[in-house]
């Protein structure tokens, strides 16, 4: 295939994993990259300067491939600013081949000189947006793409509520750098829609979890397997951190405290990150809110990187040809 992101990055599809806390680590990221895509490395996952360096070169002794590195810039208890700005010296330093920014943009995070570092080391930038006016901020203080992150995502979609099929046109028409589009992307159907709508490449992050070499119990895969595009909701909206999870008991729970007007005390003991690096550990459905996406209603098996990815691409490149014989 052939791209603005191919060629940005030299890639063979541009099919790029999304940010996973606890998930996107090396061995899972590298996997990604070595089938075709580009993986991610969540540098939430990793506390001290020394670990995280040590996560980019761990990568790269597994791939030779580019992959993504993710800084999500939201309220945490964890990751301070100093986090921020640490790992992007040291993407810096090591020249990793791309970065995933999500939430509050670099220059107003930690400073526009940040994304000179980054620009000088050859980095390119990417912000996750879920507007119009977000993406035109970003292209004038010098990112080199951005994600269009539609409210179908699971994680956290601005709330702004606009949906993949019209966020991404929107947004593609807006600006004049590389869209990725984010949100509802599970197969070649999809993929080959975002193609059609401007993209010039998709982010999975869902479908990626229901995979062989991915980290999480069994039972977690599987039950992304039976449940279906309506067994999602928006949570968090209340304290401003509004994000998207597969309904069970802990989610009814969040949604229960929020209705009684409860806060942030009320809500961290059941949202807290300890709780879901336990449920991809061990299994328990229903301990954590399992941050995924409408996309899963499209899960329907547990197959490796390779087999997903060249399965997107051969159904696309299918769709795409069906549609054309229409015309």
């Amino acid at each position: 295939m052939k791209t603005a992101i191919t060629e940005m990055f030299g890639v063979k599809y541009p099919i790029i994993c999304g940010a996973m806390m606890w998930i996107c680590k090396p061995n899972f990221c590298a996997a990604i990259s070595n089938a075709g895509g580009m993986g991610n490395l969540t540098a939430g996952n990793y506390a001290t300067e020394d670990e995280f360096r040590e996560a980019i070169r761990l990568t790269r002794k597994l791939t030779d491939k580019p992959f993504m590195v993710n800084v999500t810039i939201l309220p945490s208890v964890h990751i301070t600013a100093d986090h921020h700005k640490m790992y992007v010296r040291v993407c810096a330093e090591e020249k990793v081949p791309g970065m995933e920014i999500s939430g509050t943009p670099l220059d107003k995070a930690v400073g526009k000189e940040y994304i000179d570092i980054l620009k000088k080391a050859g980095v390119k930038i990417f912000h996750k947006v879920g507007s119009v006016r977000h993406a035109v901020h970003a292209e004038k203080v010098g990112y080199d793409g951005i994600y269009a992150a539609g409210i179908e995502e699971g994680g956290h979609p601005l709330n702004d509520d606009v949906t993949t099929m019209v966020l991404t046109p929107r947004i593609a028409e807006a600006v004049k750098i590389p869209v990725v589009t984010v949100g509802g992307i599970a197969d070649g159907r999809t993929f080959a829609a975002a193609l059609a709508l401007g993209a010039q490449g998709v982010m999975m992050a869902t479908r990626f979890v229901a995979t062989k070499e991915c980290g999480v119990h069994d039972n977690i895969k599987q039950e992304l397997i039976r449940r279906q595009e309506n067994e999602t909701t928006l949570i968090c909206k209340s304290i401003g951190l509004q994000g998207r999870a597969i309904k069970n008991k802990i989610v009814e729970e969040v949604l229960n405290v929020e209705a009684k007007c409860g806060g942030l005390e009320q809500l961290i003991p059941l949202i807290s990150g300890q709780r879901v690096k336990d449920a991809w550990e061990f299994g328990n459905v229903d301990d954590a809110p399992m941050m995924m996406g409408q996309s899963v209603g499209l899960v329907k098996d547990i197959p490796t990187c390779k087999e997903v990815i060249e399965r997107i691409v051969a159904e696309a490149k299918a769709d795409i040809e069906r549609v054309t014989a229409v015309f």
